[in-house]
């Protein structure tokens, strides 16, 4: 009876060990513009950086099943975002769609882009106060109606300074550009006082990949000023992916063993 006792305590700590160290499931939503689409790309399904990320996600051995659903739109702003817009409610209708809901739920947010155009964009310009004011609208509508999900905002991507399309972004979006980082900073500096380990600073790494590798890792694009760069080919959404998944796991790692 001893040695069946016994035996019965070591099972029970055993299988307590393992619901311990069970490794994470992860259900990703992108929100992003044209390059989380995957603009410019011949399978924007199985290449785009929310996919390339998944892919990247799934071969981590400390993490279980990966989903994930690519909510990108070409030309989109943060104001396309705001709640109570169609485009955010998809957005939580694919969140609520994922079938493990055991799994961690992370929303991956890469938004700037169009903002920070000159002109043609929704709502751009957009000043960095109004794009965090949007981003905690955003933010705080989700964690409001998925009180568990996890937001990682990935810094904006680097686009050379003679872009001009339908829209136009120039040296003066770029900057402005640039001035969003600290916004994102400061925002999730001011949710870890009021949402202690829900809102997190992802990839900022990728900004000075893509102005060092524009020429072999971003589409070729004729403009309005010449040859420009914005868009990641398969090799740089690859590599996106791989900044954002590297980015993910981190976070996962640090904070959801």
């Amino acid at each position: 009876m001893k040695k069946r006792l016994l035996f019965i305590v070591i099972l029970f700590s055993i299988n307590q060990a393992f619901a311990q160290h069970k490794k994470p499931a992860l259900s990703i939503v992108f929100i992003g513009n044209s390059i989380t689409q995957g603009a410019q790309l011949a399978n924007p399904a199985v290449e785009a950086p929310p996919a390339t990320a998944a892919a990247y996600l799934q071969k981590q051995k400390n993490l279980d099943t990966v989903s994930f659903s690519n909510q990108g739109h070409s030309g989109y702003t943060t104001l396309d975002f705001l709640p109570g817009t169609g485009t955010f409610t998809k957005v939580e209708a694919a969140a609520s769609a994922f079938t493990n809901k055991d799994a961690l739920l992370i929303f991956s947010i890469k938004l700037g882009t169009n903002d920070s155009a000159i002109h043609g964009p929704h709502g751009a310009p957009v000043s960095p106060e109004d794009y965090q004011k949007n981003l905690k609208k955003i933010v705080d509508k989700l964690l409001a109606d998925f009180p568990k999900a996890v937001i990682i905002f990935q810094h904006p991507l680097w686009y050379s300074p003679n872009t001009y399309n339908g829209s136009k972004y120039l040296e003066e979006g770029l900057s402005r550009l640039q001035s969003y980082v600290p916004m994102i900073d400061a925002l999730v500096k001011a949710y870890a006082a009021t949402n202690p380990k829900q809102v997190f600073v992802g990839d900022t790494k990728a900004f000075d990949y893509f102005e060092k590798n524009h020429l072999t890792d971003l589409t070729p694009e004729n403009g309005k000023q010449g040859t420009f760069y914005l868009h990641p080919n398969k090799k740089g959404a690859e590599a996106l992916g791989n900044f954002w998944g590297m980015a993910i796991n981190k976070i996962v790692k640090r904070n959801f063993k």
